[in-house]
């Protein structure tokens, strides 16, 4: 049975532990595991902005020993030009898995379906399961563990690393505590996944309102942009509504005193987060992207190696 990475609950949280402790030991000897050697190609293909996907998957990839080979979603315009269907049966033939970036996860759903090879979700709307195994083992890097560890998501939660977080979360233990407004909570049926998941692993999810009860004792403290790609039109409310949400050292202050403080990026200083937050002592936003490399080289691994 080929498998495939495009929710974050399509890892069981046994299988999540053995990612990250997978990541961990090939970010402390990032040359030694040599998988795609041949080299086998791996299909990158890119309908959305790129900055840290792009590179972190290029350059685990070669240091995989295999070939990235880059797809530009604009020219191959997937789903307008010829169906999702099609073009996964050609890029199957052609690489050993494939790494989508796009705007619907029911386009990375019909993708898998007919690959024939593992595909990695790099980014929808709904989810962005990748960066949370670069979040997940930038936290067990910086506090020892997972499970326990209290997490305060405060902004959009409505959003596809609001929706990542409660998932994930709930698998690795945790207690995720969202603050959003009302409107911008996490979708409904992916919360009572979570929750459901959570009751498993002793983690527990809550929303809230209340951004100072969010962030309330809590061990991290993570934000995104309040303007996610394909809501631009939405962005005079936005700036209306989510200012209280605000990462800034005032809200940091109700955490606990040795919070890290998390952000997938790009950032837009002033506004989810300001700018004395990001580049203070607490701020692990630069691991944290570092480790989008170490994280997806070993789910691209297990993947490979279980399919």
């Amino acid at each position: 049975m080929t498998r495939h990475f495009l929710r974050d609950d399509d890892l069981s949280p046994a299988e999540l532990i053995e990612v990250l402790d997978l990541a961990d030991a090939m970010k402390a000897a990032p040359f030694d595991h040599k998988p795609l050697a041949g080299p086998h190609t791996v299909a990158l293909v890119f309908d959305r902005p790129t900055l840290r996907t792009q590179v972190s998957f290029a350059a685990g990839i070669a240091e995989l020993g295999g070939n990235p080979m880059t797809v530009d979603g604009g020219l191959a315009a997937m789903g307008k030009r010829e169906g999702v269907e099609d073009v996964a049966r050609i890029l199957g033939r052609q690489a050993s898995a494939i790494v989508w970036r796009t705007a619907h996860q029911s386009d990375v759903d019909t993708m898998a379906d007919h690959a024939g090879v593992p595909v990695l979700n790099a980014l929808t709307d709904e989810f962005h399961p990748c960066q949370l195994l670069a979040d997940l083992q930038t936290v067990r890097e910086h506090k020892g563990r997972l499970a326990g560890v209290r997490v305060a998501f405060v902004g959009d939660g409505a959003c596809n690393m609001g929706n990542s977080w409660v998932l994930a979360g709930a698998s690795a233990g945790m207690h995720v505590v969202v603050g959003a407004p009302e409107g911008f909570t996490p979708d409904a049926d992916v919360v009572a996944r979570a929750v459901g998941i959570a009751q498993e692993t002793g983690g527990s999810i809550q929303l809230s309102v209340d951004p100072l009860e969010a962030v309330k004792g809590a061990d991290v403290v993570v934000t995104d942009s309040w303007v996610s790609m394909g809501r631009e039109e939405e962005s005079a409310d936005r700036l209306r509504i989510f200012p209280p949400y605000g990462v800034t050292d005032e809200l940091l202050a109700h955490a606990e005193p040795d919070a890290i403080v998390m952000h997938c990026l790009p950032a837009y200083r002033g506004k989810e987060i300001s700018e004395s937050v990001i580049e203070g002592p607490q701020s692990v936003v630069w691991d944290e992207a570092e480790n989008r490399r170490h994280a997806q080289k070993a789910v691209l691994t297990w993947l490979l190696e279980r399919s």
